[in-house]
């Protein structure tokens, strides 16, 4: 991630301010509603709080592929879904309708034609909230899949920029398990940015908070697209 600082803005503390901003963009979160689902938080098991390589299982992959565990920031979630995992991954998977659930997608589009596959690719766009340190901010996220095994896992990459923040990469992997009530989605987030290094302590934790607590809006608003009676 690149921030230009200024005298007045000491690099240190926009970088922590506007990655927080920027976590809950780029993992899709919008604004946490107090007006949740009755029962969800039961749904959910906790986040793993992973700000390194204890936060990853091992066998957390597809196709031999995962985030990085030595990335400067990185994050877990899960929810079980009352649903067939077929119907689950064909929510999940059909990009191009994100922006009918998901608030926080602007604009979206497939780069590629056909079924979802390993080499499909799709950019997006999201908005960064304003801050005290940097101005509102769209960021332009294009999306390439490493790898898809249909109805179980995918994983895809990439960059995202904005007029004033760029993330280098960023890695998405989700992983879908049949379970006797339905689907158990697993998901997690790793950051590759440089910037995100010079994070400690509060400051770092602060951005893994925020990074998970977007993974988990993004999970519950699957959740009630899924369950939701039109499905």
């Amino acid at each position: 991630m690149r921030i230009s600082a200024s005298p007045r803005r000491p690099a240190k503390k926009a970088a922590a301010t506007v990655a927080a901003a920027v976590a809950l963009a780029i993992a899709l979160s919008g604004c946490a509603s107090d007006d949740s689902e009755p029962g969800a938080q039961d749904a959910r098991t906790p986040a793993a709080s992973a700000t390194g390589a204890a936060g990853q299982a091992q066998d957390d992959r597809c196709g031999g592929r995962s985030t990085d565990p030595g990335a400067a920031v990185t994050r877990s979630a899960d929810i079980d879904i009352d649903a067939p995992v077929e119907q689950v991954w064909d929510v999940h998977t059909d990009v191009v309708k994100w922006k009918e659930w998901q608030d926080a997608v602007l604009t979206i589009e497939r780069l590629d034609s056909g079924a979802f596959s390993s080499t499909s690719r799709f950019r997006w766009t999201t908005p960064v909230p304003a801050s005290e340190f940097a101005p509102a901010d769209t960021l332009t996220i294009t999306s390439g899949v490493k790898h898809v095994e249909s109805g179980r896992c995918v994983i895809w990459e990439g960059p995202a920029k904005g007029k004033a923040i760029t993330i280098d990469k960023g890695t998405h992997l989700w992983i879908f398990t049949k379970t006797d009530k339905g689907t158990h989605v697993h998901t997690q987030d790793s950051w590759d940015a440089p910037l995100l290094d010079s994070l400690q302590g509060a400051d770092r934790d602060a951005v893994a908070d925020m990074l998970g607590g977007g993974l988990e809006v993004w999970l519950q608003a699957l959740k009630a697209e899924v369950e939701a009676p039109a499905n």
